[in-house]
């Protein structure tokens, strides 16, 4: 019999501590192993019961999350599921965890509300995807772990009208430990570069944040995609939570669409929604990036990305979190060239500009 994913659940709220521990040992492969209200408490717990995978709450008394989180990653790293509220301030709490080495973060179930039917499911996803991570060294941050000191800084600057969109395009899909991979990927990314079109695994209300975190540190605009935003050189958009992105040529104009047609693999964004538009209206003048992520979304349409002409690249295992999205695109023969984090801006630029030599 398979051992069962052991879990220690960190929350000062003991109605949230049962909630969770009761959606969790509905599982067959789960066992909640402990749990604990405070930072202190889960310390002594972690040295006794050495459980696989810690769900942590960002907002806790005596040391919050993030304060643990951090020792913990440099003492004695674990994978860690943050459970995160749906708000300004808790998503970029939240996205300040990921930088310091959490694996995921699920929504705090709102218990006035109730209890979406595949919650469990989602974060049982999550106990099981960080079971198996490769866990990441955390990014070292100046400043102290304050909300205010994580705030990104403004807009840079609008989004231009009435100017010629994109002619290549970059299309990029990601899911667990794709926060980073993706931050990863963009920093440095030039200006003339071509427009960008990112789908990243993330519930609404987060994916906004996420964009404006990006935009404070990457040389290129990066934005949440609005429906019929230009797709400009040197942009790139993220596709809103809970909302899928496609991309249309429309009278020349290389344009971002949104739908809310139903999730496809279950998720909504879904890479392979954005990945057949590309497909079908992009062709050989894109290029498809596929990134860590749990599961298959990506696979089917950068396979028929492939097919119409496209060129596409998968992060290798090495490199990866998890290592499911792109060793289920490279089993499928929809990939050309396998590499490592830190080259797959410069493997996709040199893929695009080799397009734009052989079209002229």
């Amino acid at each position: 019999m398979t051992q069962k994913i052991r879990v220690l659940i960190v929350d000062d709220s003991k109605l949230i501590r049962d909630v969770l521990t009761a959606i969790l040992n509905e599982q067959p492969d789960i066992e909640v192993v402990g749990a604990a209200s405070d930072a202190f408490q889960a310390r002594d717990l972690i040295k006794e019961l050495n459980p696989d995978v810690i769900t942590l709450d960002v907002e806790m008394p005596k040391m919050n999350g993030l304060e643990f989180l951090d020792k913990l990653m440099r003492a004695k790293p674990t994978p860690v599921v943050m459970i995160s509220t749906a708000t300004e301030r808790g998503s970029e709490v939240t996205f300040r965890a990921l930088e310091l080495g959490a694996v995921d973060f699920v929504t705090k179930p709102k218990l006035a509300e109730q209890t979406p039917d595949d919650y469990g499911d989602i974060i049982a996803e999550k106990v099981r995807a960080a079971k198996t991570a490769r866990l990441k060294g955390p990014r070292r941050l100046e400043g102290d772990f304050s909300v205010e000191a994580t705030m990104p800084p403004v807009m840079k600057r609008p989004v231009p009208k009435g100017v010629k969109t994109a002619d290549r395009l970059i299309a990029v899909g990601a899911s667990t430990g794709g926060t980073e991979a993706i931050r990863e990927f963009l920093v440095g990314m030039p200006v003339d570069c071509p427009g960008i079109v990112i789908v990243q695994h993330m519930p609404e209300n987060f994916t906004k944040m996420f964009a404006e975190r990006l935009n404070g540190l990457c040389q290129i605009n990066v934005k949440e995609a609005e429906h019929n935003d230009p797709i400009l050189p040197g942009h790139a958009y993220i596709a809103p939570g809970g909302k899928h992105l496609w991309v249309k040529r429309d009278d020349g104009q290389l344009l971002c669409k949104l739908s809310t047609e139903a999730p496809m693999n279950l998720h909504r964004p879904s890479v392979d929604f954005l990945f057949r538009s590309c497909a079908k209206f992009i062709g050989a003048d894109a290029v498809g990036v596929i990134m860590t992520g749990m599961g298959r979304d990506g696979a089917d349409g950068m396979k028929a990305m492939k097919e119409k002409g496209a060129w596409n690249i998968a992060q290798d295992e090495a490199t990866s979190v998890i290592f499911g999205m792109p060793r289920e695109a490279i089993e499928v023969d929809a990939v050309h060239e396998v590499a490592p984090l830190s080259k797959l801006r410069d493997k996709a630029l040199a893929a695009s500009l080799k397009k734009r030599e052989a079209a002229k």
